[in-house]
């Protein structure tokens, strides 16, 4: 490094933040006492199992059929966000219309709706009996008490995750971009797949990210709709609550451990695909 550059790294021009020591101490020491120190409690309190007596909870039938529901679920119902999220995303950015600022501000109701207020919403109205169960039901076709119910739940939960955080990436999108590709001979599709997802995939991946996560650990809109029953319909948030009202409190960590490491894997795999269309389309 020459002179010239020595002199200036040590004298760039002061941040308006406070510097980066102060702020990387308070970071860690934040997210040490926030996150930290109760996953480390958790993974403790987990591994005092020993791992026999931990590998029978894994393996348990009524465990995994949980785990199963409960992640293929929520995998389900974000794929489902990521499409109709980008679409009313689309709609709110691209299009002026009466009622819009209405819709703009619907899409946050799952923030400030109680979740538990979702559940009994949702039950009501597709139950057999309700306003929208009632028309599937001569079909032949159940919602509520089943895990087409759950997707729905999470579905409604998950939706504001991926609108918030694509709308705004569109918003940047210059309209100009799309008129020069149809300037060019770009069809539709072509515009679509070619000039817009590219630049709004990484916000996309993020959206589904947040969804997903949201889902996982979804406890009470689903518990309503859901009907709980074992090795059907029971996921493992509220198999945890079962546990802790047996006072296992073994067995409700491991549990818990065990979709802290999926989830973990799974968050993992998605920031690395997040990186990559970041360095391919950024």
């Amino acid at each position: 490094m020459s002179l010239a550059g020595a002199a200036g790294w040590r004298f760039s021009k002061p941040s308006v933040v406070p510097g980066f020591g102060l702020t990387l101490g308070f970071s860690l020491a934040y997210l040490t006492l926030i996150i930290l120190i109760p996953l480390a409690a958790l993974l403790l309190r987990s591994a005092s199992l020993g791992w026999p007596q931990f590998w029978a909870i894994a393996t348990d039938a009524r465990v995994l059929h949980a785990l199963k529901l409960s992640f293929g679920a929520s995998l389900l119902a974000a794929l489902v966000n990521v499409v109709f999220g980008t679409v009313v995303a689309w709609v709110l950015v691209r299009y002026r219309f009466p009622g819009r600022r209405v819709i703009d501000a619907i899409v946050d109701l799952p923030f400030a709706l109680p979740t538990a207020v979702a559940g009994i919403a949702l039950t009501t109205l597709y139950a057999p009996r309700g306003w929208i169960g009632a028309i599937f039901a001569p079909l032949g076709v159940k919602i509520a008490y089943t895990p087409l119910g759950i997707v729905i739940a999470l579905v409604f939960i998950g939706l504001p995750f991926v609108v918030r955080t694509v709308q705004p990436v569109m918003e940047e999108i210059d309209r100009e971009v799309e008129e020069a590709a149809a300037t060019l001979g770009a069809g539709r599709a072509q515009t679509l797949l070619r000039v817009l997802l590219p630049g709004l995939a990484p916000a996309i991946t993020t959206g589904f990210a947040l969804a997903f996560a949201r889902a996982v650990g979804e406890y009470g809109s689903v518990i309503f709709i859901a009907g709980n029953l074992p090795l059907k319909t029971e996921i493992a948030p509220l198999l945890i609550v079962i546990k802790l009202e047996e006072y296992n409190y073994a067995g409700a960590t491991a549990i818990a451990a065990i979709m802290l490491a999926i989830s973990f894997a799974m968050l993992f795999v998605i920031n690395l695909l997040q990186s990559w269309s970041r360095r391919r389309y950024g």
